[in-house]
């Protein structure tokens, strides 16, 4: 009963999303998203309904009055956003083949010539004609929601019945274009046009988590985001001593204390993870403790309880087992002649990883099951290959790969064998192969969705991005998680934070940095009264404990100093032999590095738009003169892998791209890898180019001001940051004007003039010349091992860069550059 009430308030919820966002005008929030009327729109917001997000909120009205209507503004920026890139989709002539009414819905079945381009939960924008066309505009129009989509015919969804005012669905007010849709809709072989506008698979999900609030178990830890007290020595979990050592032996001293804060069993565990400091390496400790881990009640002395066990069941009683477990095999599997010795209750069909059962001698009753989530595909499947890679231990320190499960989109080719669709096709080809009847190849829908749940059901940890751990799949659980771990916390809005929260779980882990990265939003009303905060940030804000990780394994000493003292409180200390691991030949000189900071103070900053993304002609010369004397004397930094160039700016990027193909006749990717600061979040190098672009006499620097991408453009490089820009400018903002001075405090300021190819003349090279011995000094083999796993996820090409937002930062027209990873 408790299912069927929480799916009845889920189907509620999506109808009242539905009804508000069908019933707006398509053409009034073009019109209100001009930026001019910005300003005169926004005030102080309380003509849209909106309030700042705060730290904590008194209850759950208080929650969602603040939420809801941000969310919704969300919603209003990206159909504006499609708009801008309707130019990759063009408008469709569709014919009614059918319509209903239900619930003050009206639901047409079309038939249109381009089906394939459109996907259940986009939303359409249909027309009695083509807007854009000539200067008389539609008299109907309405948005319509993709049902579902079945071959060439479309189910929509409309709400003609009014326009909304705010946000409540009984306060509607009649529209003459909604109320000329209705006869269109419902005459058969009635034509019209169709656009494509955008997807509102993840913002829906985002709405239904955030309004389900109030069902959760930690409801009110969320709201006050402050620590429960009830937290006791009896319920902390224990670890055996094998484990214990093995974990201890492993992980540093901070990492072992969010370890230990998370067998404390702590309702929320919050880890902050800066650049370098082993965040996936704690995940993956986290994982085996958690997996492993018994209550302190049932340890005795330091000993674990034995838990009886029966005999060994005879051969053809564990056959009989397993083919329970696994209803899609009949008969004997040869693989499962690999037995287990000493198993527990049973053991899990294969993953399809290593094609052998995951054995776990363990003397758990009960197993733990673990939802680890990321905001992005990249980020989830670095986890993914990290855990293929090295496995977890069990509680006898023995290595082993767990049973997991990736699901979503757009897995990279090296976590394949774990991915939900691939694991379910291998699947079906035993079940064709052992039936013999090749009619059914490929299944039908009722078989794989069977298969599907129960490769669920087997998983002890599944992977999903944070969005997709909100499909109806995970609905059909027939049990939920204990535990969720969410990586990049730190990057997803507070309502995709909550998504995975809904499948029951009673511990959750935040693991993420706030002075890195945030949120992606493209609202910037939302923006504004603090929709990007995440809930990490907020716990933060509100007081909540953090278990912070303070040994970095990555930057050389001279890097990680000034991040260390302008983000993190000097809290960052150097890992054990860092320095010497850092230390290159190309050190011999002070323009390269390990710091260094070019001040072009003749550069010019332009808009080749008019608007939107800058650019920097003079800084894209020096930063390839930089570059072709650099690799010219270390041939070695010839690679992608090793050498990056880095700018917040799209615009910048696509310029650098251009002229690097225009300069040494190759595409840039072969020899190094140029992307925005949003495109190397999570990634490093042994060399990164930093290239600001602001340069003017008396404007801002736009969202360069926004020191979490300072931080994490300037810690992508383990052995050399070297920063390119406008020292005036940049000094403008309290951080830029910090990094500035540390840079001529050491030494490391350059200032440069044109011709920028004679800067790089030998004579001035060798006046550059650190005196100091640089005996030692090492620079990186061919068969050194450079780049994180996540390298192999972002890709260089332009589909990888974010896009720009053409909204107005202090009246410049500043570009935000967002990206998303769309699921």
């Amino acid at each position: 009963m408790a299912v069927d009430k929480n799916r009845l308030e889920e189907e509620a919820c999506v109808l009242r999303f539905y009804k508000i966002v069908l019933s707006w005008d398509y053409l009034r929030l073009l019109k209100e998203s001009n930026k001019k009327n910005f300003n005169k729109k926004i005030g102080d917001g309380s003509a849209l309904g909106l309030k700042e997000v705060k730290s904590s909120y008194k209850d759950v009205d208080d929650y969602l009055s603040t939420f809801e209507p941000l969310l919704f503004e969300e919603v209003k920026a990206q159909i504006v956003q499609g708009k801008e890139e309707e130019d990759e989709t063009e408008w469709q002539q569709a014919i009614i083949a059918e319509c209903s009414e239900v619930n003050d819905f009206y639901l047409p079945m079309v038939i249109c010539s381009d089906s394939k381009s459109i996907s259940q939960n986009d939303l359409l924008l249909l027309s009695n004609k083509k807007i854009g066309e000539g200067k008389v505009l539609p008299t109907a129009y309405a948005f319509a929601l993709v049902e579902h989509c079945q071959h060439d015919k479309i189910k929509l969804r409309l709400n003609l019945s009014g326009e909304l005012k705010g946000l409540s669905t009984d306060d509607v007010q009649t529209s003459s274009r909604l109320l000329n849709m209705r006869p269109l809709v419902s005459e058969v072989q009635k034509y019209l046009y169709i656009l494509k506008i955008c997807s509102l698979s993840t913002i829906v999900r985002e709405y239904v988590a955030m309004r389900s609030v109030s069902s959760l178990p930690f409801k009110d830890l969320i709201l006050t985001a402050a620590e429960s007290n009830y937290t006791t020595e009896d319920q902390a979990w224990k670890i055996s001593k094998p484990l214990t050592a093995f974990i201890e032996g492993n992980h540093n001293k901070s990492q072992l204390e969010a370890i230990q804060a998370g067998l404390s069993r702590k309702t929320f565990v919050l880890i902050q993870g800066p650049p370098g400091t082993g965040k996936t390496q704690t995940i993956l400790g986290l994982l085996s403790a958690i997996l492993h881990a018994t209550p302190a009640r049932v340890s005795n002395k330091g000993k674990m309880t034995e838990v009886k066990r029966g005999p060994e069941l005879p051969i053809r009683e564990k056959y009989n087992h397993w083919e329970r477990a696994s209803p899609w095999l009949i008969g004997m599997n040869p693989r499962d002649a690999l037995m287990p010795i000493n198993g527990d209750d049973g053991f899990f069909p294969t993953s399809g990883n290593d094609l052998k059962p995951e054995v776990v001698n363990s003397s758990r009753k009960y197993r733990v099951r673990v939802l680890v989530c990321a905001p992005s595909n990249s980020a989830l499947d670095e986890i993914v290959l990290r855990l293929l890679n090295t496995g977890i231990r069990d509680e006898n320190d023995h290595a082993y790969n767990p049973k997991i499960v990736r699901i979503g989109l757009k897995p990279h080719h090296s976590v394949q064998a774990v991915s939900m669709d691939y694991l379910v096709e291998q699947k079906l080809a035993g079940m064709d192969s052992q039936t013999g009847d090749k009619q059914k190849q490929g299944g039908s829908a009722k078989d794989k969705d069977s298969i599907r749940a129960s490769i669920l059901d087997e998983a002890v940890i599944v992977l999903s991005t944070l969005s997709f751990s909100g499909s109806a799949l995970f609905s059909k659980l027939n049990r939920g998680f204990d535990v969720v771990i969410i990586d990049e916390a730190a990057q997803a809005v507070e309502p995709a934070t909550l998504i995975p929260l809904a499948n029951g779980c009673k511990q959750v882990f935040l693991v993420g940095d706030p002075v890195q990265l945030p949120a992606t939003v493209i609202s910037p009303i939302a923006e504004k009264f603090g929709y990007g905060m995440s809930l990490f940030k907020r716990f933060q804000k509100a007081g909540y404990p953090v278990q912070m990780l303070k040994t970095q394994y990555r930057m050389h000493p001279e890097i990680r100093s000034f991040p260390s003292r302008e983000f993190y409180d000097e809290a960052l200390e150097d890992g054990p032999d860092v320095q010497d691991q850092t230390k290159r030949s190309w050190h011999e000189f002070r323009c390269f590095g390990p710091f260094c900071f070019f001040d072009i103070h003749d550069g010019n900053e332009s808009q080749p738009s008019g608007h939107g993304s800058w650019v920097n002609v003079d800084e894209v010369e020096f930063v390839l003169s930089l570059y072709s004397k650099l690799v010219s004397r270390y041939p070695e930094l010839k690679s992608s892998s090793r050498l990056a160039i880095i700018s917040p700016y799209r615009h910048q990027v696509k310029l650098l791209r251009e002229n690097f193909r225009n300069t040494f006749g190759v595409e840039s990717d072969k020899v190094v890898d140029i992307n925005t600061v949003d495109g190397f979040q999570g990634r490093e190098k042994d060399v990164a180019i930093f290239s600001c672009v602001r340069a003017s006499k008396d404007k801002g620097i736009g969202f360069v001001a926004d020191f979490r991408r300072m931080n994490v453009g300037i810690t992508r490089a383990r052995s050399s940051v070297l920063v390119v820009g406008s020292a005036s400018t940049l000094k403008r903002d309290d951080h830029w004007k910090n990094l500035v001075e540390s840079a001529e405090q050491r030494n490391v300021l350059i200032k440069v003039a044109k011709p920028y190819n004679e800067f790089f003349s030998e004579s001035n090279l060798k006046s550059m010349e650190v005196k100091e011995s640089m005996e030692g000094l090492e620079a990186p083999h061919d068969d050194m091992e450079v780049d994180v796993p996540v390298d192999g996820f972002a890709s260089n090409a332009d589909a990888a860069l974010p896009e720009d937002n053409d909204w107005g930062d202090a009246g410049e027209g500043e570009g935000f550059d967002v990206g998303f990873d769309e699921d």
